[in-house]
């Protein structure tokens, strides 16, 4: 049988070096809701960056939480804030969230889980969009598979050139401040692309719930990397 990229991920969990710097015996993680069942989200709160990173700053304090986590397959009605998420000629928008969001501090480390080459990079400087965004590439067993990392700092990417070596462990960027980030509160967007088709610094991290089945087989889920999930309450 052939084996599958998360078959291959679920193997190597307790081999990945953390992507963030987080300790289960000690650091709190906040699950965080951004669907419509959060009545707390509201269009006037998302639509002002720094209300919004208000709102997020509070809800860590009070959870007394390191970083809150979460997003992966999650509707949001929140991605009416930009036009990025708008669709040319369709009337349906991009809702359907693909990655892991960690909120935390600006200028938070990210590190590589595993070692792999520099795919790409860039600044994708649109209101809503990822900001300064890299893109590895690696390879386990002969199954190859991409990291993305979106809302980083313009500092992360400034040094790096395609087709560079990056080992596990590395530390690769930082949590990007809004006006670096895509204007979001400070926060990695985290996925896994098994494809990434054509795209060169960027590949969707939202997509249509029409093509929800398409986009989540090329994108598992991000937390068996992260294995972070299980300790969030």
């Amino acid at each position: 049988m052939e084996k599958t990229v998360t078959a291959v991920l679920q193997n190597y969990q307790p081999e990945f070096h953390p992507v963030v710097r987080f300790h289960a015996e000690t650091d709190q993680l906040l699950m965080m809701d951004f669907t419509k069942n959060n009545e707390e989200i509201s269009e006037e709160l998302v639509s002002d960056t720094q209300r919004f990173t208000n709102y997020i700053n509070q809800k860590l304090r009070s959870a007394n939480a390191k970083f809150g986590i979460g997003g992966y397959n999650e509707y949001r009605e929140l991605y009416s804030r930009s036009r990025v998420f708008d669709s040319e000629g369709d009337q349906e928008p991009r809702r359907l969230h693909l990655g892991i969001d960690i909120w935390g501090k600006h200028y938070t480390a990210v590190m590589s889980p595993w070692d792999g080459i520099v795919h790409s990079f860039a600044f994708n400087n649109h209101f809503g969009d990822y900001g300064a965004t890299l893109v590895l590439s690696h390879i386990i067993e002969e199954i190859s598979f991409h990291t993305l990392y979106g809302h980083l700092s313009l500092n992360s990417i400034k040094n790096f050139r395609e087709g560079e070596n990056v080992k596990k462990g590395d530390v690769i960027g930082e949590f990007g401040i809004p006006m670096e980030n895509g204007q979001w509160p400070p926060h990695l967007h985290f996925q896994i692309i098994v494809d990434m088709e054509d795209w060169i610094g960027d590949y969707p991290g939202v997509c249509k719930l029409s093509e929800r089945e398409k986009f989540l087989d090329n994108c598992p889920d991000p937390d068996i990397i992260l294995q972070m999930i299980k300790y969030a309450r």
